[in-house]
């Protein structure tokens, strides 16, 4: 006895049994189209992979009903024109899901029917990622303009890959673009809009050429190897290397106060000046001092005096320079109040609550005889010292202090060195960091395998409000050089001078990063562990990779990726060479830090064949 099992599986992918109007049809005039299926059919994702071209300004309309998929489109046909309505690999049967594969319908409304493909990858200019999902399409108008002013001719839309083919090109000579359209309009009108474009113009081709299939018997035996016929198109190895520029529009995005002695101002973008305050219920001439990026982006107000610094609001006009509608800057004020989060009032209820804490523990450690204080102590201040207990010999001490300092005393701070058994004093210097007000680097030469200590007296450091610092000490050991590897990268194959290499341990953690002299890299220090490369052309100078700009016709500096990983090891000595071109920008970049994967391929899962194996018996697919 047992049950019945249902039967073989339905395998068999949907059939299209006819359209209306025919595939490839020419002189065609209906703008509605009914394709017919052998079976119940159902459409995913249509929204996102079904792409008509050239592109439609009123979306068209796609329904699936039963055997059959409608489309009507919306906008008036254009003369002597083939139109593609690519499905990509949409189209599966309702029951089993079984996909039908890449699918596309056209048609032509002239005498002929244009069959021309051009295919390529976009990637991020940035870091080398495929671009899921994003526009491509070309023009036949070489004009730089016509990016801004016109909707692109033919389109496509990226796959997982990046991967992307526009599909009933017709012969001639045409411009490839890719565009994040964010408001439909088929055109780069929006800043905001991630855009690629290349100055090289490409004129699509064809030729036959001959495709390899392998046919495994299973993972060590090869079955066959069929060689088939097809037309080959071209090009196919189009890259855009795709970008955003930043946005300058400058306004005021927030006013706060977080705590009772600084103000936070936020801008969208910088300016080459500071805004001007007026107080209105104060004097805010000499009440401040300034911290400030160094683009003017955010600015932070530390009130000096503590009578204001109690006051619960603080009203000033802040007078800055702000972009218009037309996108000129203008000067503009606004009245602000700030308010702290917490009240004078509260504050005092919190500090008398703490206080009587306070006073109930020294009541307790009097009753038992242990050592106990009389006047509360105020808080101390608090730096942020990044001294770690093992140091690499090429990093130095960070120290950040929580408010602007009123007093420094480097006679306070000691660093000592270990040598045998001895300790010795070892020469320092404490530097505030550029451009940042409460930021200072305690440099020393480091030398592998030797203990330091560094210790900071009491009131070493005291802020503009009288807070002092407390005693600090920690120890320090400097790795020794046996426990690092070093790694040179000899680069060829790039016409750039101004080369930053850079040394990841992921996709975008940057370990290192130092310019190519003599086009070599060199890093020193390395810590044990597997790394990839990453590499930018400088062409400004400024040591950070810029993005592009289309209006000025600019390019994103070039970014390389050395396609393999490295391995380092200690007492490793590791030289690579790297060819900068062997590769193009969308096979660069080493799968296991990709970030976007390649979706897997819809396939037939082919399970009436387990089971005839599971039957013992033989299954003959039916044509």
């Amino acid at each position: 006895m047992g049950q019945p099992d249902g039967g073989w599986y339905d395998d068999t992918p949907p059939r299209i049994t006819g359209t209306s109007p025919k595939d490839k049809a020419t002189n065609v005039t209906a703008r509605k189209i009914h394709i017919y299926f052998d079976e119940y059919i159902k459409l995913e994702d249509a929204s996102n992979k079904v792409v008509v071209s050239p592109p439609q300004v009123e979306m068209p309309e796609i329904k699936t009903a039963g055997k059959e998929i409608s489309i009507e489109l919306k906008d008036s046909l254009r003369p002597d024109m083939t139109y593609t309505i690519d499905f990509s690999d949409a189209i599966s049967d309702n029951n089993e899901g079984n996909p039908m594969g890449n699918y596309t319908y056209s048609f032509s409304t002239g005498e002929r029917i244009d069959t021309f493909e051009v295919s390529g990858n976009v990637i991020d200019a940035s870091n080398l990622e495929p671009i899921k999902g994003i526009l491509v399409g070309l023009y036949a108008n070489l004009s730089d303009t016509a990016f801004t002013t016109t909707p692109l001719l033919r389109v496509a839309r990226t796959d997982s890959r990046g991967h992307f083919v526009i599909k009933g090109v017709a012969p001639g000579t045409y411009r490839a673009y890719a565009l994040q359209d964010a408001d439909g309009n088929y055109m780069y009108s929006q800043k905001s809009e991630m855009v690629a474009f290349n100055t090289d113009s490409i004129s699509p081709s064809c030729g036959p050429d001959i495709r390899q299939d392998t046919i495994w018997r299973d993972s060590l035996r090869i079955d066959s190897i069929i060689r088939t016929g097809y037309t080959h198109f071209y090009p196919d190895d189009i890259v855009l290397r795709a970008f955003s520029v930043p946005l300058t529009d400058r306004y005021l995005i927030k006013t706060e106060r977080q705590s009772p002695e600084k103000i936070g101002i936020y801008f969208s973008y910088g300016s080459d000046t500071l805004p001007a305050m007026r107080g209105l219920n104060f004097d805010a001439e000499k009440a401040f001092i300034v911290e400030s990026t160094e683009k003017h982006d955010t600015i932070t107000y530390w009130i000096k005096d503590t009578a204001l610094v109690n006051k619960d609001t603080l009203q000033f006009a802040l007078t800055y320079m702000m972009t218009d509608t037309a996108g000129v800057l203008v000067s503009n004020t606004d009245t602000i109040s700030a308010v702290p989060r917490m009240s004078y009032e509260k504050r005092m209820k919190q500090r008398q609550k703490e206080f009587e804490d306070w006073q109930k523990e020294q009541e307790k450690a009097k009753k038992k005889g242990e050592p106990y204080d009389s006047v509360m102590p105020p808080a101390p201040l608090v730096p942020k010292i990044s001294a770690d207990t093992s140091l690499d010999p090429d990093r130095n001490i960070a120290i950040e202090m929580p408010s602007p300092l009123a007093r420094c005393d480097t006679a306070a701070i000691h660093l000592y060195s270990k040598h045998d058994t001895l300790w010795y004093r070892s020469r320092f210097e404490l530097r505030p960091v550029p451009g940042k007000l409460r930021a200072y680097t305690l440099l020393a030469e480091w030398r592998p395998g030797i203990e330091y200590s560094l210790e900071i007296d009491s009131a070493a450091f005291e802020d503009i409000y009288g807070l002092v610092s407390n005693a600090y000490k920690a120890g320090i050991r400097v790795r020794a050089m046996d426990e690092y590897s070093s790694l040179t990268v000899n680069l060829t194959g790039t016409a750039d001078t101004a080369i930053i290499v850079q040394l990841l341990n992921g996709a975008d953690g940057v370990v290192k990063q130092t310019k190519a002299s003599g086009g070599s890299a060199e890093f020193f220090y390395v810590n044990p562990g597997t790394y990839y490369l990453r590499a930018f052309a400088d062409t400004n100078g400024n040591g950070t990779w810029d993005t592009g700009d289309y209006h000025a016709g600019r390019q994103p500096e070039t970014v390389t990726y050395y396609p393999k990983k490295i391995e380092c090891k200690e007492k490793w000595d590791v030289t690579i060479g790297w060819d900068m071109s062997e590769l193009p920008g969308n096979r660069q970049k080493p799968m296991d830090i990709t970030k976007q994967k390649p979706e897997q391929e819809r396939k037939l899962r082919n399970r009436n064949a387990d089971r005839a194996r599971n039957l013992g018996i033989e299954y003959i697919k039916p044509n």
